[in-house]
């Protein structure tokens, strides 16, 4: 089975190259970030909870999230794994590998799609104008690189060590031309 994990800052496009490749591939696909969508717009006890911590840039607690994620992969163990936005943290990394290893199902791959903060900051700002997302401004885009230089790149260098890392270029060329760079890289694994 492959456990891919789409990684990078926010805005680098794992959101629209996880549509491709869910397009191209029969993975099972989760996105930390849709759920806790889903839980705010619900007006769940947790989409409160998580929608207070992410309004200040912060991230939601490991706890819930490797919850959720440890669910979601006993319900779709027999198919390919594509995670986008999660692990973001170390130890969210380790409570995956620990869940890959219970359900037998190998280890995890990273591909992180790598883009200047500035390209980033350009980026998120024009998809807050277009989708009127109000996390999306410039002081919680900040925090946002903060957390993500704090806590998430770890988790890169924590794949790195255990050789199961692949940088992608995610700034150069349109998105597709990304996903065939993506797609080929998948296709090795």
């Amino acid at each position: 089975m492959r456990n891919i994990i789409l990684f990078g800052a926010p805005g680098a496009g794992k959101g629209t190259q996880s549509n491709i490749i869910r397009e191209k591939y029969d993975f099972a696909y989760i996105s930390t970030g849709e759920i806790l969508r889903a839980e705010i717009k619900n007006g769940t006890a947790l989409g409160k909870q998580a929608e207070e911590v992410i309004n200040k840039g912060q991230l939601v607690s490991d706890e819930i999230i490797v919850g959720m994620i440890s669910s979601f992969i006993e319900k779709n163990n027999a198919k390919d794994l594509l995670l986008d936005g999660f692990p973001r943290t170390v130890k969210q990394a380790e409570a995956l590998d620990a869940i890959l290893a219970k359900m037998n199902r190998g280890e995890a791959r990273v591909i992180e799609l790598e883009v200047p903060k500035d390209v980033l900051m350009k980026r998120l700002l024009k998809r807050a104008e277009i989708e009127g997302r109000k996390d999306d401004n410039e002081q919680t885009i900040m925090e946002r690189f903060n957390q993500y230089d704090a806590k998430t790149a770890k988790v890169a260098e924590y794949y790195k060590q255990k050789n199961a890392y692949i940088s992608i270029d995610g700034e150069h060329g349109t998105p597709e031309e990304i996903a065939v760079k993506l797609c080929a890289t998948i296709d090795t694994l």
